[in-house]
């Protein structure tokens, strides 16, 4: 099935030059001007991944995010300014999982939608209770359906992680017992170069230490080293 677009953005050069993009990659591609607009589209429709201006008229691009991900668990990825650190980090508490900077590079947003678009598409996938054994994680008393993209607790219950999260926890994982200092956790998660001052990386952290029930005030999975980073303190079970 082609992966179909949602781009949301004021500026008509903006939408025609990802459209052009995009569409050159075999994705089917629609644009909104507004986030009114875009939610009369997807009252109707849907898609695989919403990309979206943070700066919109009326409604604003967080506000959209964050009541897009109350409803959906479709791929945000948010178009900002190289200014806008603290909307950037505001859209990643609000649910997005990528965001792009302004001015934009054809290579990196393709390839950001396609890894994001294959993930959600992943993730929804059913998965046969028969078909053979899922790679699963167990730490702590939780494990990660690394698969479906899943947290799942000890009685159970699952919690979908988005892109970011996913990404966060997996390198915490692979680096159990090791402090990482945000440069690092920002070159293995974002695989982009580190904008200074940058503060996603402890978003990311927030919303991963809630998922986990790990008590920001007293962590126990992971533990903030101050002046030097994060460190994830729960063993993997082999």
């Amino acid at each position: 099935m082609t992966p179909r677009v949602l781009i949301v953005d004021d500026d008509p050069l903006i939408r025609e030059l990802l459209q052009a993009y995009l569409s050159q990659e075999g994705y089917e591609v629609h644009c909104a001007a507004t986030a009114e607009l875009a939610e009369t589209f997807l009252a109707s429709q849907s898609v695989d991944l919403v990309m979206l201006d943070i700066r919109l008229p009326g409604k604003d691009g967080l506000t959209l995010t964050r009541e897009l991900r109350v409803r959906s668990e479709v791929g945000i990825i948010l178009i900002t300014g190289r200014n806008d650190e603290i909307d950037r980090i505001v859209g990643l508490e609000c649910g997005a999982d990528d965001y792009v900077i302004k001015p934009l590079n054809p290579r990196e947003l393709v390839s950001r939608a396609k890894n994001l678009i294959r993930r959600v598409r992943h993730a929804h996938t059913p998965h046969p209770v028969a078909a053979v054994a899922r790679p699963v994680k167990q730490f702590a008393a939780w494990a990660l359906d690394t698969d479906r993209r899943r947290l799942i607790d000890h009685s159970g219950s699952e919690t979908l992680l988005t892109h970011g999260e996913y990404q966060l926890l997996s390198v915490f994982l692979r680096n159990s017992g090791h402090t990482l200092s945000r440069d690092q956790l920002m070159d293995q998660i974002r695989n982009r170069e580190w904008v200074p001052n940058d503060r996603s990386i402890d978003v990311l952290v927030g919303r991963l230490r809630r998922k986990l029930h790990d008590d920001p005030a007293e962590p126990e999975l992971i533990i903030t080293i101050h002046g030097a980073g994060y460190l994830f303190t729960a063993s993997v079970a082999a």
